[in-house]
């Protein structure tokens, strides 16, 4: 129950301060001060991002070994799963410069990561339409009694 709890206020505190953020980036305005609010807000958005991978591994981790010491080999699978995922987004990026951009120029690396987030997101939102679908398909075959 203790650690429930810890979770509970953690969580009220990440929410608590995520919207003392946006509301300061909507006070101090998101095109003024040479976008700073906006990168805040990425750099805040990166944060909770490691946190919940942290999260995720650490804690999925020790829950996992508390109840079942062999579903770390299922857990071992999946992280090697993203990181090929991850791993195949990077080789298919291609990493061209953005077309009508006109902004400050970007380094070749930081286009490659760009369209290798972007690979990923395809992959993502593909994955997702495919689990709705297999997922409906299922549902309707158990439930055609």
């Amino acid at each position: 129950m203790k650690l429930n709890k810890i979770f509970k206020w953690g969580l009220v505190v990440l929410i608590l301060v995520s919207v003392a953020l946006l509301v300061w980036g909507f006070a101090v305005g998101f095109e003024s001060n040479g976008a700073k609010p906006v990168d805040v807000l990425l750099s805040w958005a990166g944060i909770m991002l490691a946190l919940a991978l942290v999260a995720w591994i650490v804690v999925g981790l020790i829950i996992s070994i508390k109840n079942d010491p062999k579903s770390i080999i299922r857990m071992a699978i999946v992280l090697v799963g993203v990181a090929v995922v991850c791993f195949i987004a990077y080789l298919l990026a291609k990493g061209d410069p953005a077309v009508g951009y006109t902004g400050k120029p970007v380094s070749d690396g930081m286009l490659k990561l760009t369209d290798t987030i972007l690979n990923l997101t395809l992959i993502a939102g593909v994955g997702a339409i495919l689990a709705i679908i297999i997922g409906e398909i299922k549902l309707a075959i158990t439930n055609r009694k």
